[in-house]
């Protein structure tokens, strides 16, 4: 199976617990904007020196520096039998510079996943969003709660916290800004008729499903 595919949806929508499944049964690598930055920081590039700097400062890295990774990062030899991006392109300029890619590495998206997701649904999800400060582990006040209140299955540790962006106030500022950055790259995969939209609301094993039904 050789597939080239977009995960997209609000934060929230599930796309994280979707594209775990997606790398592990079709074995193609997940290629997220923030690991790529992580990596080629690590590594020490040109272009990872160059976003680091920016990242430094509080900055957004500009455009031109993450489609350089972004390319660098498709161009390598695990991705040859397909691979899954997510959290890129966000901005327009973004989707033009991912077709250019494509173009010069002689291949070509297969397919945008957009998971839909109803904003009221998102916000409850969102806002009952907590993070284990010690391991990373996700949990969630009704959906997906610790089995002891406060306290981390995996690690044991009792620092749970929330999110800045996962609180209330801000969740609504957070679907707002990102449904205005979308809305153009949705509109954009749509016209080229390899945009696929998946219900959010069916249940992770249905949403699944739907998936597999899109890469066939």
């Amino acid at each position: 199976m050789n597939k080239n595919l977009i995960i997209t949806g609000l934060p929230g929508a599930g796309k994280g617990t979707q594209a775990e499944r997606i790398v592990e049964t079709y074995n193609i690598p997940h290629i997220s904007t923030g690991d790529m930055f992580r990596a080629a920081i690590k590594n020490q590039t040109a272009l990872g020196l160059e976003a680091k700097a920016y990242m430094d400062q509080g900055n957004l890295v500009p455009d031109e520096v993450t489609n350089g990774i972004v390319k660098e990062r498709l161009a390598e030899d695990d991705t040859k039998n397909g691979f899954l991006l997510d959290g890129f392109p966000r901005t327009m300029d973004q989707a033009q510079a991912l077709e250019q890619i494509m173009v010069e590495l002689d291949r070509k998206i297969d397919a945008v996943i957009n998971i839909e997701v109803n904003t009221d649904v998102i916000k409850a999800r969102l806002s009952g969003r907590v993070i284990c400060r010690n391991c990373g582990a996700t949990y969630h006040k009704l959906n997906h709660p610790p089995k002891v209140d406060g306290v981390c299955d995996r690690c044991g540790s009792t620092d749970l916290y929330q999110r800045e962006d996962d609180k209330p106030e801000t969740v609504e500022n957070r679907i707002r800004v990102n449904q205005e950055q979308s809305q153009p790259i949705i509109k954009f995969y749509g016209d080229k008729g390899i945009l696929h939209t998946v219900d959010g609301e069916i249940g992770i094993e249905n949403v699944f499903t739907e998936i597999q039904n899109i890469i066939g």
